[in-house]
């Protein structure tokens, strides 16, 4: 799709406020497009002004209405649902952006349908992972409505051909944008955490703790003393955390975001990541509460579940994972993981104390835990208990056969044997 054939339509378009949002929404309406703005309130910890000055921001650059739906708590059951399912992208990303994308989307369309509007746009660029997401999801969710990417729109670039060029266009036309030339890296926040890219972060001789943290303090900010903080589970929601009882999703998160933050737990994590599109990148995330919840989760687990149990949920966490991050998050593939998942969560009630110190989270007591397969007895070095120690002689010697077979079928490269 081309901007030569948009005039005279209504173009529906996720604006988040920024250089990008102001550029796309002036252009498109100068080329006789109608624009109307949709903005998520997805509990952004870095829009100090409110957002109802991007709306009118927005209006400013010429849409013809500017609406802000309200999605902290929907933001927010993403996050616990992440927090379950343990899904981070190449071990390190907890999937703040994509999941930020996924609640946009699935917000926004009900009001984009109610008004008849058939095609959306939005502001990622043809070089990275957020294109993947605006087109696919609305392809699966709504695929009557149209995408229109002016990335990709050789009549956009021929025009902009980054970020110098559109700040050029923005000033000559009066817009408000906030952007200014100066501007390091980039930022992209939602109520699980922050994307820091590009700019100097391009370089890898920019350390991570180059970035100045919004959701909390670098390690040396932090307190000289640890803390004690207990994380309380009922079927795999977090139900308490330090004594606070607490059910609304989004409150849990702020919650856990403000503990972990002063601890540094989740702050300034680094990661050289494979993007969809195939291209190495280098992404600095914040992510506290994700972090703590998810650290106390995981330790909730070990004690629950059996070796083949944890295969198969680890093999849908890390599933999970990679088909959010890859835009692929509401397909058959996704939906047979979230059961695994949601299967899981079902047995995982319990309370995990943690100690956070300068970025770091240990584990200091479990408790309450009904489902637990852990037995001290059973474990223990010094007592026989339930578990006697003499009947793993057997045991080893049925195992031994298959040892002994493979080593003299030359499975194995064994020691020499001397007659």
């Amino acid at each position: 799709m081309e901007i030569k054939d948009l005039k005279g339509e209504s173009v529906a378009f996720f604006a988040s406020g920024g250089l990008d949002s102001c550029t796309v929404t002036h252009w498109l309406t100068s080329h006789g497009v109608k624009v109307i703005c949709f903005t998520a309130d997805l509990g952004q910890p870095d829009e100090s002004e409110g957002l109802d000055v991007v709306a009118e921001r927005m209006k400013a650059c010429g849409a013809v209405e500017a609406v802000v739906v309200p999605l902290r708590t929907e933001m927010g059951e993403a996050g616990i649902q992440a927090v379950q399912g343990l899904t981070r992208y190449e071990g390190r990303y907890w999937n703040t952006t994509p999941l930020g994308r996924y609640v946009t989307i699935r917000g926004m369309l009900p009001h984009i349908l109610e008004r008849g509007i058939k095609i959306l746009s939005h502001g990622a660029t043809g070089r990275g992972n957020d294109q993947a997401r605006f087109q696919l999801v609305p392809n699966m969710l709504a695929p009557s409505v149209s995408v229109y990417a002016p990335w990709r729109d050789q009549a956009f670039l021929d025009t902009f051909g980054g970020r110098e060029e559109m700040i050029d266009y923005c000033e000559k036309h009066g817009l408000p944008i906030r952007a200014t030339r100066t501007s390091p890296y980039s930022t992209d926040a939602n109520l699980l955490g922050l994307t820091h890219e590009a700019g100097v972060l391009e370089s890898l001789t920019t350390g991570a703790n180059f970035v100045n943290p919004i959701m909390g303090v670098r390690p040396v900010d932090a307190p000289d003393q640890p803390e004690l903080v207990t994380v309380v589970f009922e079927k795999g929601r977090p139900v308490s955390i330090a004594g606070q009882a607490i059910s609304d999703a989004a409150e849990v998160l702020e919650l856990a975001n403000q503990i972990g933050g002063r601890h540094s737990v989740g702050i300034n994590l680094h990661l050289v990541e494979n993007r969809f599109v195939g291209v190495k990148s280098r992404g600095v995330y914040e992510a506290p509460g994700m972090e703590l919840l998810g650290s106390a989760y995981e330790y909730l687990l070990q004690t629950i579940l059996d070796r083949r149990a944890r295969k198969i949920f680890e093999f849908a966490s890390d599933f999970l994972g990679e088909q959010l991050y890859q835009a692929y998050g509401e397909d058959l593939g996704s939906q047979l993981a979230r059961k695994v998942v949601s299967e899981v969560a079902q047995l995982a009630t319990g309370s995990i104390t943690l100690e956070l110190y300068r970025g770091t989270v240990n584990f200091a007591g479990a408790a309450d835990i009904p489902h637990s397969l852990y037995s001290e007895e059973d474990a223990s070095m010094s007592r026989v208990g339930a578990f006697d120690h003499k009947d793993s002689e057997g045991f080893l010697q049925v195992l031994g056969v298959g040892a002994r077979t493979a080593s003299r079928a030359g499975q194995v490269q064994g020691l020499l044997e001397t007659e």
